[in-house]
């Protein structure tokens, strides 16, 4: 009796060993090799550099600054700088102004300043800044266009993350075309944004006092997010090459052998 306990004891250590190896190589041969994860890992460094830059644009307010000319015998300048969000209008003092500007600015300069939200996302109103008036479709457009790029970057990277974590790999294509997306809606963000500026200064107020002459230049809010547009590309073409077959590259690129001697 006690060796046909044995004999069955044995047997179902037998079958569990047998099915704990099956699952060892099933889950090794699902995961990233080494050398593939870390292809992906600095493919995603590429495209973290890319979203830090996209979410440090869509949050600030450096977009465009619009600034006054400086006015003889007045000791103060009015400049403005704007983003997606608000605008922030400035009263800077003319002897912090650069002596060869003709403009009031840059916005940077310490002075007086004066942040509202813009009403459009609330109430629907348009702003006005130094006589001139938004043209609210415009704005919101950029504005949801921006953060539809937020989101689907979002996605992208709990795609990767979870090609990572699980062995997905087939989440690898779709990471890709998520960061390629939302480089493309910050793109089309910008330029969006563009254009709002653009009816901004056409945009005149005929009500009194008469609206002051401006110029108008870019900030580093929108280099942010022109870089962070490039770079989420680029890391969307990176995640691209790591999914196609390894055969063709191997063929331009062949691995040098030992020399027959």
């Amino acid at each position: 009796m006690m060796m046909w306990s044995n004999f069955f004891l044995q047997e179902e250590n037998r079958r569990r060993g047998a099915a704990g190896r099956r699952r060892a190589q099933g889950q090794l041969g699902s995961g990233l090799t080494p050398e593939r994860e870390g292809k992906v890992k600095l493919a995603l460094l590429l495209a973290a550099v890319g979203a830090t830059l996209a979410v440090l644009s869509v949050g600030t307010e450096f977009w465009v600054e619009l600034n006054t000319y400086k006015a003889n015998g007045s000791a103060v300048c009015e400049a403005a700088h704007l983003g997606l969000w608000k605008v922030c209008t400035k009263r800077l003092w003319q002897a912090d102004v650069p002596a060869g500007r003709e403009t009031c600015g840059p916005a940077e300069l310490p002075g007086e300043a004066n942040c509202t939200y813009f009403k459009f996302f609330t109430t629907g109103e348009n702003a006005r800044i130094f006589q001139r008036t938004t043209k609210k479709e415009v704005n919101l457009a950029a504005a949801v266009i921006a953060v539809l790029g937020l989101a689907v970057m979002a996605l992208g990277c709990l795609c990767i993350i979870m090609v990572l974590s699980k062995g997905a790999e087939f989440l690898l294509r779709v990471g890709a075309v998520c960061f390629g997306l939302s480089g493309l809606l910050l793109l089309v963000s910008l330029e969006v944004f563009r254009h709002s500026v653009r009816v901004l200064l056409q945009t005149v107020s005929p009500e009194p006092p008469p609206a002051p002459r401006l110029t108008y230049e870019y900030s580093w809010s929108l280099g942010c997010g022109v870089g962070a547009g490039l770079i989420l590309l680029l890391g969307a073409g990176c995640f691209l090459l790591l999914t196609l077959p390894s055969w063709p590259w191997a063929s331009l690129c062949p691995k040098r052998g030992h020399r027959a001697t």
